[in-house]
């Protein structure tokens, strides 16, 4: 039987963030990862287009809006620490339409609220930030930037080593049982701790069930498909070019990306996936899809946004769907401008009645905390995230 004092489900960005802040406010403490992959960041984290979100889009007062901001400070400090590439380069969020203005106003109002820098500008500025960009008006949000949260990743699993914890890959959980401590047992070995935190991303609310039988949320997966324009035509996108974002849905939309290597990548979609680590069409899981058809919160989800995902999947079949999408914001596109780059899968929340939970989610237990939705921007948050998480653990200690 493995002893610690702290396990930590999951080597995602939020699991090895937390296990982190843990050992730096509390070294002492004994904390191991278990992570079921081979390595760490292979999911989600390592499936993102690596922006350091700003906090723009969130409802004030939201966990979101709250540890956003302060997220992407801390995580710029770590990149900066750990000689890890990153940009601070900024990005514009566009206005295409009329309909588009007064959700700008909406988010310039959430800005000032959130404490984040914006400032709106005409068609002239735009084009001096991105001369390829169409719109009729515009956010320009200077502390958007980019990393490789793969890397971060990484850096973090040795910083916990360094601080004397442990990341044990290759080690799938198979049962969490709750007593007077909590046994965990694994793939390679067993392990008991006095307090447990799950982060499982794409299992969340399996994990949960394990020790919280009446944990409402279930998690659907969302593929995001994405292109990335072929090297001549990478001067078309100067840093980060977005549309601006449908208040009723909680995805930002297909928008266009300079990753840190100099890459551009134009996406994503989003699209009910056929599994839970479905990355492509021919990735079936028929578990995990009765799973979402056995939900009927699957099927008012349906109802009420059908028409959204109707265009959604158009564009998933349609190369020239999504490159018309892509057209909103950077006319010169052209199909053959674009080349298919790996897709990535999101952990979608959703509640009993069909609503697709668009903030930050966790519950307790008398000694887990069970980590259930993280969605974007949790990468960027994870820092912020993980203090949380330790603040809600020194109650249980």
């Amino acid at each position: 039987m493995n002893k610690s004092d702290i396990v930590i489900v999951g080597g995602g960005i939020v699991g090895l963030a937390t296990a982190h802040q843990l050992l730096k406010q509390q070294p002492e403490l004994s904390v191991t990862v278990l992570e079921k992959e081979s390595a760490v960041a292979r999911h989600q984290t390592g499936h993102n287009s690596g922006v350091l979100h700003s906090g723009i889009y969130y409802k004030p007062g939201s966990r979101k809006a709250l540890l956003a901001t302060s997220g992407r400070s801390a995580m710029v400090e770590f990149c900066q620490t750990h000689n890890i590439a990153h940009d601070v380069c900024g990005k514009v969020i566009v206005a295409t339409q009329d309909l588009d203005l007064p959700r700008l106003d909406v988010l310039e109002e959430r800005a000032a609220a959130n404490g984040v820098s914006a400032r709106r500008i005409d068609v002239g500025e735009l084009k001096e930030m991105e001369p390829n960009a169409a719109g009729i008006a515009g956010l320009h949000v200077p502390a958007a930037g980019i990393t490789d949260y793969g890397e971060v990743c990484r850096a973090m699993a040795t910083a916990i080593g360094d601080m004397g914890g442990t990341v044990r890959t290759g080690t799938r959980v198979t049962s969490i049982k709750e007593g007077s401590t909590v046994r965990i047992e694994t793939t390679n070995g067993d392990f008991e701790a006095d307090l447990v935190v799950t982060c499982g991303g794409l299992h969340s609310d399996r994990l949960a069930l394990q020790t919280a039988p009446d944990t409402p949320e279930r998690i659907m997966p969302f593929r995001g498909e994405y292109f990335e324009l072929a090297p001549h035509r990478r001067h078309l996108v100067n840093n980060l070019i977005y549309p601006v974002p449908d208040p009723d849905f909680p995805f930002l939309g297909v928008h266009l990306t300079r990753m840190i290597d100099g890459s551009i990548h134009a996406g994503p979609n989003a699209v009910l996936a056929l599994a839970r680590e479905g990355y492509t069409w021919g990735d079936i899981d028929l578990k995990d899809l009765s799973e979402v058809l056995r939900n009927p919160g699957w099927w008012r989800l349906a109802r009420n946004y059908w028409k959204t995902g109707m265009g959604e999947y158009y564009r998933s079949l349609s190369k020239k769907a999504f490159v018309k999408a892509l057209q909103r914001l950077v006319p010169a596109v052209q199909v053959e401008d674009l080349v298919a780059s790996p897709a990535g899968v999101r952990a979608q929340a959703v509640s009993r009645e069909g609503s697709l939970l668009d903030d930050f989610v966790w519950s307790e237990t008398a000694r887990v905390v069970n980590v259930l939705n993280a969605p974007s921007p949790a990468a960027t948050a994870s820092l912020a995230i993980g203090d949380a998480i330790v603040e809600r653990l020194a109650d249980h200690q």
